[in-house]
């Protein structure tokens, strides 16, 4: 089952870390395959769309016309201590045929960042002719990974009365097994340009929008998993963030904070054929489900920049539903 999460997992940089379980959840059938795959990489996406929405700024001062910056820029969106996104509550009375192999009726197991293990289910048939017993999968948490990371290239120029228009991307990567790519755009204005005191105030404020794009696939039609033909993952990510911003407007180091609101929703595809056998039993399932999540929630930043000439670095910490590290390196004119 791990492998329903590994695009997540190629998107923030890491490999599929365990042969996948989604053989035996489909067993169960595909309603109980789509309520648990749900409920599992649920709390992954949501983490991962809080990463993707980060970073968006270093400064409330915008660029002058002709001024620009250029980015490389990691948000790490961290877990460690929030229980409620590590674990969710398996009742087996919201299921047709996953049981728990030692009787409960009701348990708390493994998200997709969790760590709770060896956790044993079982799926029987109607005349208990066959049973078949498996364990539920764990999570980041496990690999002690207690974060959902992203990563890509920013760009930033300055247009005219305060205007900065923003890009980032993470060129399209390609192998024999996935494919992803990334990209955002976003706008800056600066409202303290208007003011006739501009020149001399010590602080600027400005008001940021920025929108994120992933979209990759996942394709594991040659690993074993289950018999069947043009098996792959699709992912579709898009956020929006709305943020109002101050800063300090000093020669080397600054300091800017932000409060806003951010938006955003995921749809995984599970796409083709699926052969699952069951004991004496086979079934087929085409495109058998897809799972869309949405996120949104207030968010707040604080953090500083230093420059140095050409040479610039940035680092800001944000509170929200996950609280995200954001650092940058960035190089630039003004």
């Amino acid at each position: 089952m791990k492998r329903i999460l590994s695009l997540l997992a190629v998107a923030c940089g890491f490999q599929a870390m365990a042969q996948s379980n989604i053989n035996e959840v489909l067993a169960a059938g595909l309603d109980d395959a789509e309520r648990f795959t749900t409920d599992y990489i649920a709390p992954a996406s949501e983490g991962f769309m809080y990463s993707l929405s980060s970073g968006w700024y270093n400064t409330a001062d915008a660029k002058p016309l002709g001024g620009f910056e250029i980015s490389i820029i990691g948000n790490m969106a961290g877990f460690k201590n929030k229980d409620d996104k590590k674990t969710f509550e398996m009742n087996v009375a919201d299921y047709d045929n996953l049981k728990f192999v030692d009787g409960s009726t009701s348990k708390l197991v493994s998200t997709s960042l969790g760590d709770i293990e060896n956790v044993m289910v079982y799926v029987e048939d109607e005349n208990g002719l066959f049973r078949e017993d498996f364990e539920l999968p764990t999570g980041l948490a496990s690999e002690n990974i207690n974060f959902v990371p992203s990563g890509f290239v920013q760009a930033s120029v300055g247009l005219i009365k305060g205007t900065e228009i923003k890009a980032r991307f993470l060129p399209k990567i390609s192998t024999d097994d996935y494919e992803i790519g990334m990209y955002g755009v976003g706008i800056q204005h600066e409202l303290t340009k208007h003011l006739p005191a501009d020149k001399i105030l010590p602080i600027a404020i400005s008001a940021v929008i920025g929108y994120t794009h992933l979209d990759g696939s996942y394709d594991f039609t040659n690993s074993n998993i289950v018999a069947g033909q043009d098996q792959k993952l699709e992912v579709d990510v898009n956020t929006w963030v709305f943020q109002a911003v101050v800063s300090t407007k000093l020669p080397i180091i600054n300091f800017y904070g932000g409060l806003g609101y951010i938006t955003g929703k995921s749809t995984t595809d599970v796409l083709g054929t699926y052969v699952v056998q069951s004991g004496p039993f086979q079934q087929t399932y085409e495109d058998p489900f897809s799972i869309d999540k949405k996120a949104n929630g207030v968010t707040a930043n604080i953090g500083t920049k230093l420059k140095l000439g050409f040479f610039r670095l940035h680092a800001d910490y944000a509170l929200a539903e996950f609280n995200t590290l954001s650092v940058g390196v960035n190089f630039g004119f003004r």
